[in-house]
């Protein structure tokens, strides 16, 4: 769902997030190993909790994930620039709470479905990273990330996530 403000130039992309706004169950599956051939996925409940920031130029994630064994939480920042059209995600993460964070995400909405595309690592080495927002609906959607060890020739989609809304 990609809503747009159109009648102010430069904000087209302003409201792409705002489906996300409220309180969120979460079904992950997550491979165990990253690029490693690995196809044995873990799955987890979760939650996540959406609030916008800033009149709507941000938002914000409270995401509880149920690990197995290994639970933890993690803050989504998103920010839109007016200047690029382009949102930008970074991550917090309650295992590392003091290391940097990492490059943002960063892209938007086309037809329905949110691109975004930074940098990560993995197992010490620099890859390609990719997130999909997809299938989204007032009630649900779709989300996933995926590496790629090749500059984007190939991916691995390592973790999905189907979000339900709870209010």
């Amino acid at each position: 769902m990609n809503q747009t403000d159109g009648a102010v130039p430069g904000l087209s992309g302003l409201h792409d997030f705002d489906f996300l706004v409220g309180q969120w169950q979460a079904h992950h599956r997550k491979l165990k190993q990253r690029l490693a051939n690995n196809h044995e996925w873990i799955e987890f409940e979760g939650t996540l909790l959406n609030q916008p920031l800033m009149g709507s130029y941000s938002n914000t994630d409270d995401t509880v994930l149920g690990v197995p064994g290994a639970p933890y939480r993690g803050v989504a920042l998103r920010s839109f620039d007016p200047k690029t059209q382009q949102w930008s995600i970074w991550w917090l993460d309650s295992r590392t709470p003091s290391d940097p964070l990492d490059p943002p995400m960063v892209g938007g909405f086309h037809n329905g479905v949110g691109t975004f595309y930074g940098e990560d690592t993995v197992k010490g080495k620099r890859v390609r990273a990719r997130f999909l927002w997809s299938n989204i609906t007032p009630t649900s959607g779709h989300w996933e990330q995926a590496d790629s060890p090749d500059e984007g020739k190939t991916w691995e989609t390592n973790w999905v996530q189907d979000i339900t809304r709870v209010r």
